[in-house]
């Protein structure tokens, strides 16, 4: 069965014709005729005024690849019309850079083409570089701006999309390697959820896997590897599987095509991050899609497949009776096939698939003689675009900062999707891992503000229960002065967030200065002062800061460097490397990582040996008689030795300063083959990764695998799951998983995983 989504993907990977450099792209008429062919009533002059527009005003100016710079907006124009987007967008695409890149003004581009056309490349213009103290302060300051350009008119992301697809598909070009791994880092953590916020899976997919090459290119090789010969081997039982869903579904009276793929290396990439399997144990890298004339044919064929299959448990998904927030929807199962090979099978309608490639594109058309988008077509199937991302502009509106809101915007596109109900049958849709006082902020601001407790499914629950899909929510009312100490650890919308850090501004800042003050303590101490001894209110002259207040909630916020601010104040007690990078983690100093509602100044604080907590996981604290406080993850087998003591108990959380200024150290359990240079690679895995292994111990060894327990030096929790990941994708390594406990217990437990696997 052809389709537009199979040409979709042909043409997005060969765009036009070639320049003087052998690389390809559109000339003036074939552009135009692209769009008159899905717009026949497009104003054709207009596209050929903006094409020649762009050409005569970029001039001589060249790419890093050594091709015309209009080369590049056309390009984009080009990605554009694959998605058959009106002709106002596929001007603006050809348009975007001439504000930011030539002498073109917003007034004359509205004066020669159209208000609508400068709106939108306003929108995606970049930014005015602000004034600010970190790269990262930047980044988040335009994105900011960006979600609110884009929440007005969504086809400013579309072309911002079409934009960094093309430059990302040059990226070899750019001459300085750490500019290309910035790129493709923020590639990953801003554009490619966006795209599949919006549904363009076909964009988001070859964005992730492009940007993986670029940051990571010894994992992406590997998985590339691993999945060559994991096809080579499985050639035949493919073959086969899809041979019988053909017959299966002929002889049953559906008509249909079914396509068989291997999942992309950076999908895998995220499984092996995310969850604590090996490469082996991925239950979908082979998938087949089924596309049928109708929905009644999709449930048809699930009952015909479940019937013929042993459907693994766990393993079904209906995105058609509820879709995901980007509209995309079809039924997923999975089931045990021949060769004892796991497969995944996909159905859906044609509609459904190309809404799964093309996302909110796909309801570009001809409605009341007009063409563009079909607002009202997208929510009935599911999509509502401005929905999507006026979750993040919600945050802006109760104030969340630019940092706080990208780094919650990210963490909210790369969740998953729960579906929760009110009491009156209301469907709210929530991140995965989202918990009662998400719910309530997501119903309605005031809900949130004064909730007290939560009925879930009729009874009352603590708040920080997780919500699970079809669960019903009642939340209850009454007055708040302000909300729990720890609530930090009972949202995870960026909404409830930005929403209670509007409540707790006063209370916030006092944090920031507190943090500030111990920050700036520690610095004093590390150059061989007194902090008794210091005039903070020098300090704060020195740094050009009004009061010491300012100086400290600056510093507490990060938005000034302690090694300058005591460079400059006390340049003769600074020594080379005193103040130098990150250091690992002592006693002394947790004090001052970590907070909590219950937590006594002054009290000692131990990270605990069996779990070795890190910057980013979630942390508890039991009270130990005569010793302080023991800080533990919060999953550590060794807590179910106080279960039975709630008094001891106490909730903790790091503070910002621990994950940028130390180390922390992990422990992690390998079990590896006994073959010449597995050690050496396992090491070298590590060490590329960054991280620093400071200790090597055998604690099993057996004829044909060893068990090693590996220290290492980490940043963060993030940093580990790394590290895991693409020690996972090694051959050499049956299993690697991060110790939680004492090792009698893990080792316990991945044995009775082991047997559990081989039954």
């Amino acid at each position: 069965m052809a389709d537009d989504t199979s040409e979709l993907h042909a043409a997005l990977r060969e765009p036009g014709l070639p320049t003087g450099k052998g690389r390809r792209f559109l000339r003036q008429y074939e552009l135009v005729e692209r769009v008159l062919a899905y717009q026949p009533d497009a104003d054709e002059d207009a596209l050929n005024r903006a094409y020649v527009f762009a050409m005569v005003r970029h001039g001589a100016q060249t790419r890093h690849s050594g091709d015309p710079y209009y080369a590049h907006p056309v390009s984009v124009a080009g990605i554009l019309t694959d998605l058959k987007l009106d002709y106002s967008t596929i001007i603006a695409g050809l348009l975007h850079d001439t504000v930011e890149d030539t002498d073109v003004t917003l007034e004359e581009i509205e004066e020669l083409f159209s208000k609508d056309i400068a709106e939108i490349v306003d929108g995606v213009t970049k930014l005015t570089q602000l004034e600010s103290s970190s790269r990262a302060a930047k980044q988040a300051e335009n994105f900011q701006k960006f979600i609110l350009a884009t929440t007005k008119d969504i086809r400013v992301l579309l072309v911002k999309l079409a934009d960094r697809l093309h430059n990302m598909r040059t990226i070899q070009f750019m001459p300085k390697p750490e500019s290309r791994i910035r790129i493709a880092q923020e590639t990953i953590d801003i554009y490619a959820p966006l795209a599949r916020r919006t549904g363009l899976s076909i964009f988001a997919g070859e964005l992730e896997d492009i940007a993986f090459a670029v940051i990571n290119p010894e994992a992406r090789e590997t998985i590339e590897r691993r999945l060559a010969e994991m096809a080579a081997d499985a050639v035949e039982d493919v073959e086969r599987i899809q041979s019988d869903i053909e017959v299966l579904m002929s002889v049953n009276g559906i008509s249909g095509d079914i396509r068989g793929r291997l999942k992309r290396p950076y999908s895998i990439w995220r499984k092996l991050e995310n969850k604590a399997i090996s490469f082996k144990d991925l239950g979908d890298i082979f998938a087949f899609r089924l596309i049928v004339p109708s929905v009644a044919d999709c449930y048809r064929a699930l009952g015909i497949a479940h019937q013929h299959w042993a459907a693994l448990s766990g393993r079904f998904k209906d995105y058609i009776s509820v879709p995901k927030p980007n509209g995309y929807q079809s039924i997923h199962t999975t089931f045990q096939g021949p060769g004892n090979r796991r497969v995944e099978l996909q159905i859906r309608t044609k509609q459904m698939d190309e809404i799964a490639e093309r996302g909110i594109a796909a309801h570009w058309r001809y409605k009341n003689k007009n063409y563009g988008f079909d607002k009202d077509g997208a929510r009935e199937a599911g999509l509502d675009p401005e929905d999507s991302l006026l979750s993040f502009a919600d945050m802006l509106g109760h104030g969340a900062d630019p940092e706080e809101f990208l780094e919650h915007a990210k963490m909210e596109m790369f969740r998953d999707t729960v579906f929760a109900f009110t009491p009156r049958g209301r469907l709210v849709k929530l991140p995965d891992g989202a918990m009662p006082l998400d719910f309530a902020y997501t119903v309605h601001t005031a809900v949130g503000d004064e909730c007290v407790g939560v009925r879930i499914n009729g009874i009352e629950r603590p708040l920080r229960t997780l919500i699970q899909n079809g669960d019903t929510i009642e939340i209850i009312r009454g007055p708040r002065v302000e909300p729990p100490a720890n609530w930090r650890s009972l949202v995870v919308t960026g909404r409830a967030r930005s929403a209670i850090r509007r409540l707790t501004r006063d209370k916030e800042q006092e944090e920031f200065t507190k943090l500030g003050r111990q920050k700036l303590n520690l610095g004093l101490r590390r150059i061989g002062l007194d902090p008794i001894d210091i005039k903070f209110r020098q300090i704060a002259v020195q740094s050009g800061m009004a009061t010491t207040e300012e100086l400290l909630e600056e510093l507490g916020r990060g938005f000034i460097d302690l090694k300058e601010i005591l460079s400059k104040t006390f340049p003769e007690h600074i020594e080379s490397e005193m103040l130098e990078g990150r250091h690992a983690i002592d006693d002394d100093e947790t004090e001052s990582l970590l907070s909590g509602e219950k937590l006594i100044p002054g009290v000692a604080l131990h990270l605990s040996e069996c779990c070795s907590p890190l910057p980013g996981d979630r942390i508890v604290g039991v009270q130990i008689a005569g010793k302080g406080v023991d800080v533990h993850v919060i999953d550590c087998q060794r807590l179910m030795d106080f279960d039975s003591q709630p008094e001891v108990w106490m909730d903790l959380s790091w503070r910002p300063i621990a994950s940028t200024d130390f180390f922390a150290v992990s422990r992690i359990l390998i079990a590896l083959s006994n073959q010449r240079g597995s050690l050496a690679t396992v090491c070298k895995t590590i060490s590329e990764a960054n991280g620093n292994i400071i200790n090597i111990a055998i604690k099993n060894r057996n004829e044909d695998f060893f068990d090693f327990q590996f220290d290492v030096e980490v940043e963060d929790k993030r940093r580990l799951t790394q590290i895991l990941a693409a020690l996972r994708a090694l051959s050499a390594v049956e299993s690697v998983d991060r110790i939680r406990g004492s090792l009698e217990h893990d080792s316990k437990v991945k044995n009775d995983s082991d047997k559990e696997k081989s039954k």
